[in-house]
């Protein structure tokens, strides 16, 4: 006779209630070795400046690229044509084109790090409420002081977005736990919706003050000169450099928090400057061009589909890629309705809506 078979005791894991629900690998991107993905970033890179381009030379009107370039470099010239197309080139896109650049990146990486910092694949700008609180912002200056014009914009959206961003991270931070990703999510939310709700209220107690605002409010690169790039332009530079040194952390927040704790890596630092860089690019991008949508939700699913998971790779591409879109969307938006133009904010949300259609429908979308 046999002996009977003892059946192996089934092991059980722990695991991070608040890791992400998915527990195969990540998908590998398109670009899976080092000198392949710096090539590719090199091409991407090459594509922008190709789409700066187009900004200074495309619109109502066309301007040569040869003309363009001696605007860039040269002194106003004598004739007359040559003349309107240098001031074109050095008053009107120059800046534009700039902001563009900067608002872009400032997107581009702010949605990737709230969705690290999240752990959050349909997170975007506003889920900290950073954008509401920059509208809120704006409609009291509108309504109480009669800021007008994109540069008196910029400061109250600015303090907006950053006190709002700082209330949702210490609502976040309340309890045992700190500032889980599922509370700044929950605080974020309920933030934005009483922002928001303020909003609409002064807005609907003033016409004055909704028909001033809602030229700011659909997200828009025209009529921005070059006091408010300056104005725009330390904050995010600052907030670029910190958000690129946040990828070993984020890369640690990936994995949930207890091997995160295990391999070294301090949660409550990594959240807080994680947090700080993204109030203070969210902030810096809505307060100089108002809110723009689907840049900071799409172009981080695109980084990771070209270099992978890695978050190092993902903040540096989200930096060229989004400047890209947001160029583009605003150079087609003026092409298309010429004499007139689009605003970027719209021509975003059009583009974006078929890749955010794409993101949802993902079979994978419980992991990043």
């Amino acid at each position: 006779m046999t002996s009977p078979t003892l059946a192996k005791p089934a092991v059980v894991v722990a695991r991070d209630p608040e890791a992400p629900a998915a527990v195969r690998p990540p998908r590998r991107g398109l670009l899976r070795g080092g000198w392949s993905r710096s090539l590719g970033l090199a091409v991407a890179l090459a594509v922008l400046v190709l789409a700066v381009g187009c900004s200074l030379a495309l619109g109502a009107r066309p301007v040569p690229f040869g003309r363009v370039w001696d605007a860039l470099v040269a002194a106003r010239p004598t004739d007359p044509d040559a003349a309107r197309d240098w001031s074109v080139v050095r008053s009107l896109r120059g800046p534009r084109t700039i902001l563009g650049l900067l608002v872009g990146a400032a997107l581009g990486m702010t949605g990737t790090l709230i969705q690290g910092l999240t752990r959050n694949p349909l997170a975007d700008p506003g889920i900290l409420g950073v954008q509401a609180g920059a509208s809120l912002a704006v409609v009291v200056g509108i309504n109480t002081v009669s800021i007008e014009g994109a540069m008196g914009y910029v400061w109250f959206g600015f303090a907006g977005a950053a006190v709002a961003g700082a209330v949702v991270y210490a609502l976040g931070s309340l309890g045992r736990g700190g500032a889980s990703p599922v509370k700044l999510a929950l605080a974020g939310a309920a933030m934005s919706a009483l922002l928001l709700a303020l909003t609409q209220a002064v807005l609907l107690s003033n016409q004055a003050t909704l028909n001033e605002y809602r030229f700011w409010a659909v997200g828009s690169l025209a009529g921005r000169e070059s006091d408010v790039v300056r104005a725009v332009a330390p904050f995010i530079v600052v907030g670029i450099l910190f958000g690129l040194s946040r990828g070993r952390s984020l890369n640690g927040l990936a994995l949930g928090d207890d091997l995160a704790r295990g391999l070294g890596l301090s949660l409550v630092w990594a959240r807080i400057s994680t947090a700080l860089a993204i109030i203070v690019l969210c902030g810096a991008a809505v307060a100089g061009a108002g809110p723009i949508v689907f840049v900071g939700l799409v172009i981080p699913h695109v980084a990771r589909s070209i270099c992978g998971p890695d978050y190092r790779w993902i903040l540096a591409w989200s930096l060229v890629l989004a400047p890209t879109l947001l160029l583009g969307a605003d150079t087609l938006g003026r092409l298309i309705a010429r004499p007139g133009e689009v605003q970027v904010g719209i021509m975003t949300a059009v583009i974006g809506t078929p890749g955010f259609i794409a993101i949802i429908r993902r079979k994978d979308l419980a992991g990043l």
